[in-house]
């Protein structure tokens, strides 16, 4: 039985046509929008710059996502995953309306056909992939691979929500993509959407066939079969047959997704849902020119970005392109003022049923303020340099509240880590979602949680977060610090994101994207050089400074307040990086929140400068920051009329000046901490050279001495790292000797060589650091110094 009656199959492929003539007219028409006139070699660009060869089939895709979306009245938004494309989003969010209602002055009429061409890929208009200044996108087409992990995060909590997404078969070679097929395994029928992933098989990447594309149709269904998906295929070149075959598709899909959802509301089902696909295969660039000097175009390579040339050296193509616009009949879509066709409203959705004006894909619009407790209650009492606390255990306390608290609007993300992140408290009011079997031997495990955490993917979790951020929620993502590093790339085209957004008025405030990184460089012990790289840092700080804020708390009740500041901002990107290991405390949380609230200060129990030091020592991070005070007391010990500052920085954004960063310290400020004529031993969580590159503009940069990681130490004990890389206290110490004018200097440098040696022997013969490292108390070093 067919799916269309033939008036409703003559629609939308009168739309079909509507669609691929306005993404053609945007690859190359400066004038003559409607062919009104013989095209003349003025109404061209001079250079064309933008994609076909995806362009039909998402064309197509979106026309039978509008036929279900009236049919079943269906909640939907569309995901663009190839590379490029962007002038078929624009297209279909043109023809509903949604990008004239955004853009008001590009005209649903001839100039505003006019304006919507030249915009495109057109210095002073519009990108050529799906961008944020396009309705409708949460997915920019420059973020090759990340499409399906964006759709899994935006489905979370939103049960009625359909993702449908337009994976490319260039794309689904990545491994971003590859990974993501196994959300399936994620997604809860009941308090989830559902996505609908739509592979679309055009044969071809830039100048290489695809693997997906060279598969046979057994193969095909074989692989996603294997991979828990229930695969629909479809195939052809043939419009007007394609079209029934995917109607028929997309109903099946639509009604498996119904069943599955249905059948778990009544508890019928306990097995792993088998969620259905679309495996889509037509010619890359479908309707295009199939013959273009001399060589097939349609079905091959060359369709991928421009088909044809059309300029002074190839003036036999005008005519091949005229003849390729009025293929689509723009007389049978629009009068001569350029107005569509009313008949074709039909076929598309209203209000906010179209997919480019659905409020999901706008997510500040739905998002809700975190409900979140006060986290001074979950402070520590602190002894300075004796109390001993697990600084991200002591957080996942506060955390369990405000996931108690915000029972579907925050989630947590990370590939494995939450225990051993030390997250443990979560686990008492949640667990980490989970739909494939579950033993007696599992932890925490169960068909709806807050913690997505079983997935050993960086990518798949970092997009799953952004994906839910994006469509209005609250969330973080935790991992190791040197693991961090696999999603470089992904947290870059966030920045970008962010950096459009905040130039677009309608585009309303999110949540920011939040990284709490812990295991890092200098608690690696047990890992090795593996898992040491602190640059994740380094590849943020060159993002814009009106989006990236980077936290390095030295004690549980900064973590406290740094944590509780990031989940309460909007727009940015927001780091910390924390202890998990048992470690030293300094700050009651009155202290806490007055430094944190600063982000830089000194420390006045551990400074004796009285405002005129003689040096001042830094620390940047939890490691480093213990580090700098236990050198404060070797210099005081030795030299008791020393005047030393102690700096702690915990803003590492305060280094860069203010006419850099927004947090940046004035000149002033900044020299009123750090003295022009004063030299400053800077120990640091990350490599030397960031603090470096902050400090560059200041005129006392060069008195800045900074001890960092420098790429040294593998399996060894804690404090054997900090020796290795210099960020030790005797290393500290021994620096500061080198620009002091003090008497008998040549015995303190002794007494650090010493215990340096002394250390070397004793971890070698007994496999740990030193009681002199280990049993350190702040107090009891600080005995007989006034």
């Amino acid at each position: 039985m067919k799916k269309l009656t033939k008036y409703e199959l003559e629609l939308i492929h009168k739309y079909f046509n509507a669609a691929n003539y306005l993404s053609v007219g945007q690859l190359y028409l400066l004038d003559n929008p409607l062919l009104t006139r013989p095209l003349e070699l003025s109404d061209i660009k001079r250079k064309l710059v933008g994609h076909w060869g995806t362009v039909p089939g998402q064309n197509f895709i979106w026309a039978h996502c509008n036929r279900v979306i009236n049919k079943y009245d269906l909640n939907m938004i569309y995901l663009s995953g190839p590379g490029h494309g962007g002038n078929s989003q624009i297209a279909n969010t043109y023809l509903e309306g949604s990008y004239t209602e955004v853009y008001p002055k590009i005209t649903r009429d001839l100039d505003g056909l006019k304006k919507l061409f030249k915009q495109f890929s057109f210095p002073g208009g519009v990108p050529s992939h799906d961008a944020p200044e396009t309705p409708g996108s949460i997915h920019e087409g420059g973020e090759l691979g990340y499409s399906l992990a964006h759709a899994f995060g935006a489905i979370l909590d939103n049960s009625d929500l359909i993702a449908t997404v337009c994976v490319g078969d260039g794309e689904a070679e990545t491994g971003p993509l590859a990974t993501s097929w196994n959300i399936n395994r994620f997604i809860n029928p009941v308090k989830d959407g559902a996505v609908l992933p739509i592979l679309h098989l055009n044969g071809y990447k830039i100048a290489n066939p695809t693997i997906f594309g060279r598969m046979s149709e057994k193969e095909l269904k074989m692989y996603f079969s294997g991979l828990g998906w229930n695969p629909i295929y479809v195939e052809g070149e043939d419009e007007f047959i394609l079209h029934e075959k995917m109607a028929e598709a997309m109903d099946a899909a639509i009604k498996g997704i119904n069943k599955i959802k249905n059948e778990f509301s009544r508890n019928r089902d306990n097995s792993i849902p088998r969620w259905p696909m679309i495996i889509l295969r037509t010619p890359k660039g479908w309707t295009g020119p199939k013959i273009v000097d001399e060589q097939r175009v349609e079905g091959t390579f060359r369709a991928h970005q421009i088909p044809m040339p059309v300029d002074s050296d190839h003036l036999d193509n005008l005519k091949v392109l005229e003849n390729w616009l009025k293929s689509y009949h723009p007389e049978e879509i629009w009068n001569e003022e350029g107005i569509l066709n009313e008949e074709l409203s039909l076929v598309m959705p209203k209000g906010k049923r179209r997919m480019g004006a659905n409020p999901v894909t706008n997510g500040g619009l739905l998002l809700k303020e975190l409900n979140v407790p006060d986290f001074k209650s979950y402070g520590i009492e602190v002894e300075k340099g004796k109390t001993v606390s697990e600084d991200t255990r002591v957080l996942s306390a506060y955390l369990r509240d405000i996931i108690r608290d915000n029972p579907d609007n925050f989630r947590i993300f990370g590939p494995d880590e939450a225990l051993s992140n030390r997250l443990s408290h979560v686990f008492e009011i949640t667990n980490r979602q989970w739909l494939d079997e579950i033993i007696n031997t599992d932890d925490y495990l169960s068909r709806e949680g807050r913690v997505i955490d079983s997935y050993l993917s960086e990518h798949f979790c970092e997009g799953a977060l952004e994906g839910y951020i994006l469509t209005g929620r609250h969330g973080f993502f935790h991992s190791y610090e040197a693991f961090i590093r696999i999603v470089d790339s992904m947290v870059s085209q966030h920045a970008k994101w962010l950096k459009i957004c905040n130039g677009l008025e309608w585009r309303k405030e999110i949540a920011s994207l939040n990284f709490l990184l812990s295991s890092h460089v200098w608690q690696q012990d047990h890992n090795g050089f593996t898992h040491q790289d602190p640059g994740f840092l380094n590849h943020l700080v060159t993002k814009k400074a009106d989006t990236v804020r980077m936290y390095l708390p030295p004690d549980t009740n900064t973590l406290l307040s740094c944590f509780d500041h990031c989940l309460r901002t909007k727009n940015y990107i927001n780091v910390v990086i924390a202890s998990k290991h048992p470690s030293k405390q300094w700050l009651s949380m009155e202290e806490a929140v007055e430094h944190c609230t600063k982000g830089i200060g000194k420390w006045d129990f551990c400074s004796n400068d009285n405002g005129k030091p003689d040096i001042v020592l830094a620390g940047c991070g939890d490691v480093p920051t213990l580090e700098v005070v236990a050198a404060y007391t070797i210099l005081r010990k030795f030299y008791p009329n020393l005047k030393i500052r102690v700096v702690n920085v915990v803003d590492l954004m305060k280094l860069e000046s203010n006419t850099s960063h927004p947090h940046g310290l004035t000149n002033e400020e900044f020299y009123k901490l750090f003295p022009k004529n004063k030299h400053c031993i800077f120990a640091f969580h990350g490599y030397p050279s960031l603090i470096h590159q902050l400090i560059y503009k200041r005129e006392n940069s060069e008195n800045f001495h900074v001890h960092g990681y420098k790429e040294e130490g593998t399996i060894t004990t804690a404090f054997d790292m900090r020796v290795q890389n210099h960020i030790d206290r005797y290393h500290l110490v021994m620096d500061a000797l080198n620009y002091l004018d003090l008497d008998k200097k040549e015995e303190l440098n002794n007494y650090c060589k010493s215990m340096l040696d002394k250390h070397y022997d004793f971890i070698r013969e007994y496999g740990k650091d030193i009681d002199e490292v280990t049993s350190w108390d702040f107090e009891e070093s600080m005995k007989g110094i006034k």
